[in-house]
């Protein structure tokens, strides 16, 4: 058993393989964290909560001769504003009188097999015999409002999971001013937050920072998850790095406005709360009426970051992600986009496709620009259905020409966005979101749709599942350029504008829902911007999100290097680009392009026509040694060999398949030297006794000695040059 209740103490304890997670019921009904770290077997940790009368931090009234009893020091597992508790809150509450205070009191719990569900949100799955699920009912003293608090624990990955409902057993409306998943209190102030920021074409650059008294908040008001920061952070104790010292992973499963913080409290003891931002949110609650906060994901290690980051990987690939792809090898793509951008013709798509198609490219796919009259990025979008200037045939036109030539066939759509110059805003101008007597925010010429309307997302299914319906399309990458602002509803009144934001996400979960069950043998990519939208949200409904519109390879593998602390590889998308690149105007060799796009979806977003004989039969390499990696790839652990944000001469990373028998150790020099002095890398994740292979070579090398010694790493020359070593255990 995983989760265990021992009635006579009121004591909940929550094991994972590696892990312990504890709470107890006091004396007065509050719900007090205990312990949250390396395992501890069959011990209660209530020993540790002490109360002491400190200044100016009050008790509950019914504790009024028990000065130590304190909601503004002692350990709370789902924080309250209002009662007491000065540090960061989880929930507000708005009675019908405008009070704000709520004071949550045990009420009765449950234990079941199996992982919980949230209705319309993207949250873990597991099999009955995978995973446990605890509910724990926690009531308010003095109303009718109820907290049901769900942990899901998955043993095996040292993960446990945290969403809560709130329920208005009352007979009056409330309001929820703020409504978090989580709170951790650690008794401890030697912490870090490692997040990751970044802005559109640089996103998810890793930050480390101290925890400290006073609070350390990263989040999003944008209306998604963002390019500037993501809702995935790293407590650590200070010290802990790759290999060594204790973490958790803090991952929040949804795309829209969250907030991830941090505080060093009065007596030097940690919190973390994170959540949907209240900044902007509202949300009106009718009596017997109940609201679901998204689901927030904790993976703890005792061993360092590195193994934290491959068990929210297997998580992922095993637990979040449904696709079938995802077990499957996906093909190997060719966009058009940097190729052709708007200006294109369906002779001159077939045309690269067929190139493509020479060098083993099994997927093509029409970008941006097929749509309505859709010539550049002021008009077209909302009107989704074929250009027939750019496809007189339509899109079946173009796809049956492609499965002639024997590849697959994909498009792009940004079902969430809508051009002023277009019928579609013609027709319904207030489809958008926008508010009245004032002229909105617009980027690129766009206006956003309003996701929260059943109207807006009846239209986007049926006029886009036509497409589908009619033409074989194998594949369809999912955009989002802008940003929401000007938020407000048609079809809400005044005093339910707060739910906008939340209720447009809710919005395209539905609507993502709806196409990938009906749709299931689609390779479904997600996009915003490139990685505006990297969450485990979106990854619950598409097996990979394009990773970012900075296709350089060396500004690459910075992004894809912050992006593998809480991502797996296999949900990357990554492409081979245009040189000189398009965002920076560097030159690259191709081999070093494919070999950072190696460490994700791959494929090229070029017109291979353009290259010379050499070139081409390089491709047709990349593409035969991506087969023969792709298991290593897409399946086995990652290991971060090196710090690219460190200056470092050498970028590396590494692959091992499960079996410890096969690895890919891949290395690109961000710098090159005169005279340059010698390089050598320890790997990781071999069998210690095993003996290996390094590449053709003959000579065999203990896994001991490729660890501890280290592997030799010739001296590169030239402008950015790569090479990789295939190294695989010989019997």
């Amino acid at each position: 058993m995983s989760i265990i209740f021992k009635q006579n103490k009121k004591l909940f304890t929550i094991h994972t393989k590696n892990s312990t997670y504890q709470m107890h019921i006091s004396k007065y009904g509050h719900l007090i964290h205990n312990y949250y770290g390396s395992k501890v077997e069959d011990m209660d940790l209530s020993y540790l909560i002490r109360g002491v009368n400190r200044g100016f931090s009050g008790t509950p009234y019914e504790a009024i001769d028990d000065r130590g009893y304190s909601l503004d020091t002692y350990p709370q597992e789902y924080s309250t504003y209002g009662i007491g508790d000065y540090r960061s809150s989880c929930l507000t509450v708005e009675h019908i009188d405008g009070s704000q205070a709520i004071e949550l009191i045990y009420d009765s719990h449950k234990i079941y097999s199996g992982k919980y569900h949230l209705n319309g949100l993207p949250a873990i799955w597991a099999k009955e015999n995978e995973a446990q699920t605890l509910e724990i009912t926690l009531k308010d003293k003095y109303s009718k409002i109820k907290v049901i608090l769900s942990y899901g624990v998955l043993e095996e990955l040292d993960v446990i999971t945290r969403a809560c409902k709130i329920y208005n057993d009352g007979e009056t409306p409330i309001y929820l001013n703020k409504a978090l998943s989580c709170c951790i209190d650690f008794w401890q102030d030697n912490m870090e937050m490692i997040s990751f920021y970044g802005r559109h074409a640089m996103e998810r650059t890793l930050q480390r920072r101290k925890i400290e008294h006073g609070k350390l908040s990263v989040g999003s008001v944008r209306g998604t998850s963002s390019h500037q920061q993501n809702p995935f952070v790293i407590l650590c104790e200070t010290g802990t790095d790759e290999d060594h010292g204790k973490c958790y992973g803090a991952s929040f499963v949804y795309s829209g406005n969250f907030i991830a913080e941090a505080e060093v409290d009065q007596i030097n003891h940690t919190r973390f709360v994170m959540g949907i931002h209240p900044e902007g949110f509202r949300y009106y609650i009718e009596s017997k009426e109940s609201f679901l906060t998204p689901e927030v994901i904790f993976v703890y290690s005792d061993t360092g970051i590195g193994a934290m980051s491959n068990k929210i990987h297997d998580l992922y690939r095993n637990h979040l992600i449904r696709s079938k792809f995802i077990k499957e090898r996906r093909p190997v793509l060719l966009n058009n986009w940097e190729a052709t951008e708007f200006d294109f013709t369906q002779e001159q798509l077939v045309d690269i496709a067929k190139t493509g198609n020479e060098l083993g490219i099994e997927l093509f796919v029409m970008d941006d620009g097929w749509f309505g009259k859709r010539d550049h990025d002021k008009a077209g979008l909302g009107d989704w259905f074929p250009n027939d200037k750019k496809l007189p045939n339509g899109v079946k036109g173009l796809a049956d020409q492609i499965h002639n030539l024997g590849m697959k066939f994909g498009i792009w759509i940004e079902p969430e966005m809508i051009n002023e110059d277009s019928d579609l805003y013609r027709n319904h101008p207030d489809w958008c979101l926008s508010i009245p007597n004032r002229q909105p925010n617009v980027e690129r010429g766009q206006l956003v749709l309003d996701m929260s309307r059943t109207d807006v997302r009846e239209y986007l299914y049926d006029s886009i599942s036509k497409i589908l319906d009619t033409a074989q399309v194998d594949y369809v990458k999912w955009d989002m350029n802008r940003n929401l602002s000007d938020i407000w509803s048609a079809t809400l009144p005044s005093n339910r504008q707060g739910e906008v934001s939340h209720r447009y996400v809710l919005g395209v979960y539905e609507l993502m829902e709806r196409f990938v069950s009906n749709y299931p043998n689609i390779l479904w990519e997600g996009c915003s911007g490139g990685g505006g939208r990297f969450d485990a949200g979106i990854l619950y409904y598409m097996p990979q999100i394009w990773c970012s519109d900075n296709t350089d390879a060396i500004e690459r593998i910075s992004i894809q290097y912050g992006t593998s602390f809480g991502y797996p590889i296999s949900c990357m998308g990554a492409h081979v680009s245009n040189i000189p690149n398009q965002q920076t105007g560097r030159t690259t060799s191709i081999s070093t392009r494919a070999e950072v796009a190696m460490a994700g979806t791959f494929g090229y977003e070029m017109d291979l026509r353009t290259l010379n004989e050499e070139e081409k039969e390089i491709v047709r390499l990349q593409i035969q040694e991506l087969k023969k990696y792709y298991d290593v790839i897409q399946y086995g652990d990652y290991y971060r060999l090196t710090n690219p944000l460190e200056k470092q001469e050498l970028a590396i990373w590494q692959f091992v398949d499960k079996d410890k028998k096969k690895s890919l150790v891949s290395v690109v020099a961000l710098r090159t030297r005169a005279n340059a002095p010698f390089s050598k890398v320890c790997l990781k994740g071999l069998k210690e006794d095993g003996f290996y292979q390094i590449g053709d070579g003959k000579e065999l090398y203990r896994g001991s000695a490729l660890m501890r010694a280290g592997l030799n790493i010739p001296v590169l020359k030239g402008d950015y040059p790569s090479l990789h070593f295939y190294i695989r255990e010989v019997e």
